[in-house]
């Protein structure tokens, strides 16, 4: 039963989701050597189907009253319909993590800083890695190869083979 991970297909699928979830938005996770080989397709595609529309955006003009009721016209940009349709494929294939306030920050500024960001998780995939890895893969010209494994040995209380997956 090689890549069954011994579990259901529900169990499965809710491991894959969390761990892709955990490893996009942290970098790094440790797992066991068979996760870990099970997790790097999952997510190389999720990071090459974000890449295809990462800049797939409609740029428009708003117009809005100010306070002292002159109109004022704005330029404002959303989702294309083909990138919001990848978007939400994503988010069926992700958990939504929220993020966590650092030690230090003020609760105002925590608050006014992620006011707007309803899913923080698509917003750093979209924003932050997607374009890493376009720049990267024009520069080097090709494609994917976004994750390594490193075997780190058997683990003390099962002897199951840990592994390191990281985003290269």
């Amino acid at each position: 039963m090689p890549g069954k991970l011994g579990r259901t297909a529900e169990q499965r699928e809710a491991l894959l989701r969390n761990q892709a979830s955990e490893l996009l938005w942290y970098g790094k996770i440790t797992t066991t050597k068979a996760k870990a080989k099970e997790l790097q397709p999952y997510v190389e595609k999720i990071i090459t189907k974000a890449i295809r529309v990462y800049d797939d955006n409609i740029a428009f003009e708003v117009v809005k009253t100010d306070k002292k009721g002159k109109e004022v016209k704005e330029k404002s940009t959303k989702d294309s319909p083909r990138k919001l349709a990848v978007r939400r494929q994503l988010m069926g294939k992700l958990r939504d993590l929220q993020e966590v306030k650092p030690f230090g920050e003020k609760k105002s500024e925590f608050k006014a800083r992620t006011a707007d960001i309803q899913h923080p998780l698509m917003e750093k995939l979209f924003n932050e890695i997607a374009p890493k890895y376009a720049t990267r893969a024009q520069e080097s010209g090709q494609g994917g190869g976004y994750t390594r494994i490193y075997l780190l040995g058997q683990r003390r209380g099962d002897g199951a083979e840990e592994a390191i997956i990281e985003l290269i």
